[in-house]
Formats: C-alpha cells, structure tokens, sequence
C-alpha cells in the first residue's frame, strides 16, 4: 500500500511539471526585426517602445512625435474620462504610413497623459496583417492601425485607420465616453 501511494505521488509530481514545463516554455519573442526585400527592415510581433527609438525606425517616429501638438481640451477630457485607468493595445504596421502617423500621434498623446506605458501594449504586424504569435486573430484585426480600449478586460472600444473626427485624443474621448 505504501509502495502504491509513493508510485502515485511521483507519478503525480511528474505530470504536473511536465505540465508546467510545456505551459511555461512557450517564449514570446519581444522586439523581433526582420528584413523584408519590399520594405527593408520591420518590426514583427510585440514590441517595446524602445524599438521606435532605433534606426530605421526613429526618422518617421521621432518626426510624427515632435510635429505633433495635442489639443489641449481633448486633452482634459481624456484625463476625466480616466483613460490612465485603461489598457491600450495598439496594431501597426512598421511600413504602413498610416500607422506610422497615427502611433507616433497616439505616443505622443499618452505622453502628455502620462499614461503608465506598462499598460500599452503594441503589436507589429506583416503586409499581410499576421504577427508570430496570431494576435490579429484573436483581436479580430483586418485594417492597421487599430487601437484597442479595454477596461477590466471588456473591450470599451477601437479605433479604427485614421482618427474619424481628425483628432485621436478626440476620438479616444469617444470611446471612453461611450460607456
């Protein structure tokens, strides 16, 4: 009988770390950059927002960040509409034009919000809107750039391309006052 119970709690032990070991040793690559034959080098997958801080990738980012200038009511309103209390996950495309302005602007923005970048998270995807790890698929992503705004994990709203009231701190105010 003890022989039994000494098989079954090492057998046990056992399949729990194997368990662990395959659950855990799924990597998730941050901050991949490869090289594309029509677009040079991209970003691919989760990013840091220190990759925006590199080259190739600063010129745009640096240029679209400094030339832009919040409006400072929209301003306001985001900050009582509690967007610091929000996750963000935003999808891009490091060749994509669009995405270049709008996620520079949207940086820029939160920076002025002081938004804790640790609820930011940011997605790079291909030409054909594909990350390594299939985010875009699980967040229902077709057109970039796409932000996310979620609140205890309910989905509050996204914006979708370019800002649809020609301002996106105007149009995360939207979201937010949804509700």
């Amino acid at each position: 009988m003890m022989r039994q119970k000494r098989f079954l709690t090492i057998a046990v032990v056992g399949l729990v770390s194997v368990v662990l070991t395959s659950c855990l040793g799924e990597k998730i690559v941050v901050n991949r950059q490869v090289e594309s034959s029509q677009d040079g080098a991209l970003l691919l997958g989760r990013q840091t927002l220190d990759q925006f801080h590199k080259e190739p990738f600063k010129d745009w980012f640096a240029k679209e960040y400094s030339d832009y200038a919040p409006h400072s009511e929209a301003i306001k309103s985001l900050k009582k509409a509690g967007i610091n209390s929000t996750r963000i996950s935003v999808f891009i495309g490091t060749w994509d034009t669009d995405s270049q302005r709008v996620f520079s602007r949207l940086i820029k923005v939160l920076d002025v919000m002081k938004y804790p970048k640790a609820k930011l998270e940011i997605i790079a995807l291909n030409r054909k809107k594909e990350s390594p790890a299939g985010e875009e698929a699980a967040n229902n992503i077709h057109q970039l750039p796409t932000i996310i705004i979620r609140k205890y994990d309910k989905v509050l709203g996204r914006l979708v391309g370019n800002p649809k009231t020609g301002l996106l701190e105007q149009d995360l105010v939207q979201v937010l006052n949804k509700k």
